[in-house]
């Protein structure tokens, strides 16, 4: 009789277990938690806004109406690397090219005049004579072999980077400065060359400012600014007025310079009503050293590098 109601007592105990628990995973008491799904993984390729770069121009192509440049403070954004040295020789003007360059394959084919968007690689860029423009880049990599300080006032006294020019060219300036002497003009350097890398980052310091469009109306893409070949060089009078300023023009350093600067291998870059062609506003301002030779030769017609190779652009 004990033992009959210890199993009774047993099988209750057991029915009363297994409804319980049933019951309880009903209501859900002992469901386990779904796992988390892992986090999606960003699609190769797609920006996140992580790590976004502004002022990123390589591949970007010249709008038509060219660029304008004017002066940001101290700074001039005017429109310039390993190379041989000339050894004082002039070089003679490139060949026209028989076809456009590729600023995709970044091949050297010759002077681009910007047809479909076209901007070309400069295929010697230690030439003398070579166009740079907004349809012809120097290469990412070019750095002037033989830049020297030349001895010439500017209108700050530190050695530093936009001080210095070209050999050749430098010991041009230094003639032009004591020639303008002699008739009683006063020059000063503002600004020379400019590296590659300066360039890219006043180019992008402007975008940030300002925007990219925006920037694109003052300042030269990098590889594009003249002054990264170390023949250019901005220029105004001895007391600093007018420095890369419009009011440069009406000046008796100015007039003077139109008249002589030929004589040293200069040209004034961009001349008075050829923005069209040159993609720069009028920048009395600005000489391009090229050499006494064509230097003689664009005095006397008039024209812009631009139209001396047949390379205006297309794109107006």
């Amino acid at each position: 009789m004990r033992k009959r109601n210890l199993m009774m007592f047993a099988v209750a105990v057991g029915l009363t277990t297994v409804i319980g628990y049933q019951a309880f995973q009903e209501d859900g008491w002992f469901t386990q938690s779904p796992k988390l799904a892992e986090p999606p993984k960003v699609t190769e390729g797609v920006n996140n806004g992580a790590n976004q770069q502004e002022g990123k121009v390589e591949g970007e192509v010249p709008d038509k109406s060219g660029e304008t440049e004017t002066n940001k403070g101290n700074e001039t954004t005017t429109g310039g690397d390993q190379t041989e040295k000339n050894e004082g020789k002039e070089t003679s003007k490139p060949d026209k090219p028989s076809d456009k360059g590729s600023s995709n394959s970044g091949d050297s084919a010759g002077i681009s005049k910007g047809e479909d968007g076209v901007v070309g690689v400069v295929a010697e860029p230690e030439n003398v004579t070579a166009l740079v423009n907004p349809f012809n880049k120097l290469p990412d990599d070019y750095t002037p072999a033989d830049l020297v300080y030349p001895d010439v006032r500017f209108i700050f006294s530190e050695k530093i980077e936009k001080r210095m020019m070209r050999k050749e060219a430098a010991e041009a300036l230094e003639k032009l400065f004591s020639g303008s002497e002699e008739d009683g003009i006063y020059l000063a350097g503002v600004s020379a060359y400019r590296s590659h890398a300066t360039q890219v980052k006043l180019f992008d310091r402007y975008v940030k400012r300002d925007g990219y469009e925006k920037a694109r109306t003052y300042s030269a893409l990098p590889g594009t600014s003249e002054h990264e070949t170390g023949l250019a060089v901005d220029v105004t009078s001895s007391d600093g007025k007018c420095a890369a300023a419009d009011c440069f023009g009406d000046t008796k350093e100015s007039d003077w310079l139109k008249k002589n600067a030929a004589n040293y291998g200069f040209i004034i870059r961009y001349p008075e009503g050829k923005d069209k062609i040159t993609g720069y506003q009028y920048e009395p301002w600005h000489l391009r050293y090229v050499g006494t030779d064509i230097a003689a030769e664009l005095a006397a017609s008039g024209e812009t590098l631009e139209e001396y190779y047949d390379a205006v652009p297309v794109n107006k």
